[in-house]
């Protein structure tokens, strides 16, 4: 070996696969909201603002190599690999659970707290337990992330990105329920918020 060059282990480290993993549902998420249809209703920019600057918050807790210090950086859980595989299965249960409740959508999905053309109350697939499978699903994804970290930056992100997305739904059934009427109430009363019945 040449003196001054160095050699980088090929291996992916567990944060490498879960940036990987991340990347790659935020790419898929970029592309398919190319097919959604026209909105009907629109939001204010200044609450779509705020939402962006949460989730960017979100993941910088979560990457960020900067940013664990202090608190930030202490352990809610010992390293372990069993905890580590756990947390990258957990995360990609998460966002399998995304895709899933995206498909189901259709072209009903938006990133925008707003109804479409034609809009329809879906009750397939992981709609058919939760009102809210995009989220419950980012917020699992989250939980397995955090956990892979075992730092309590994870808990952080977790914590901020819970509370946008309670505030979020409860915007939006505000607004299915005065589209749908009790068909919106009756479904309310058969599946779960963010967890199952």
């Amino acid at each position: 070996m040449l003196i001054g060059v160095t050699t980088r282990d090929p291996m992916l480290t567990p944060l490498d696969i879960l940036k990987y993993m991340w990347l790659v549902f935020g790419v898929y998420w970029l592309l398919s909201a190319r097919h959604s249809s026209k909105s009907i209703t629109h939001e204010v920019p200044w609450w779509r603002f705020g939402r962006l600057l949460i989730l960017a918050a979100t993941f910088m807790l979560l990457f960020a190599t900067w940013l664990p210090v202090g608190p930030l950086a202490w352990r809610f859980a010992p390293q372990s690999s069993t905890l580590t595989c756990l947390g990258l299965a957990i995360t990609f249960a998460g966002l399998v659970l995304c895709v899933s409740a995206r498909l189901h959508l259709g072209t009903n999905w938006s990133d925008k707290v707003v109804l479409k053309s034609d809009h329809q109350l879906i009750r397939t697939g992981p709609y058919k337990f939760l009102r809210h499978p995009i989220y419950s699903g980012v917020l699992l994804a989250i939980v397995g992330t955090a956990l892979a970290i075992g730092q309590w930056r994870g808990v952080a992100a977790l914590a901020v990105m819970s509370i946008n997305y309670v505030i979020k739904a409860r915007r939006e059934e505000r607004i299915l329920t005065t589209q749908f009427g009790d068909a919106y109430r009756d479904y309310q009363r058969t599946a779960g918020f963010l967890f199952p019945r």
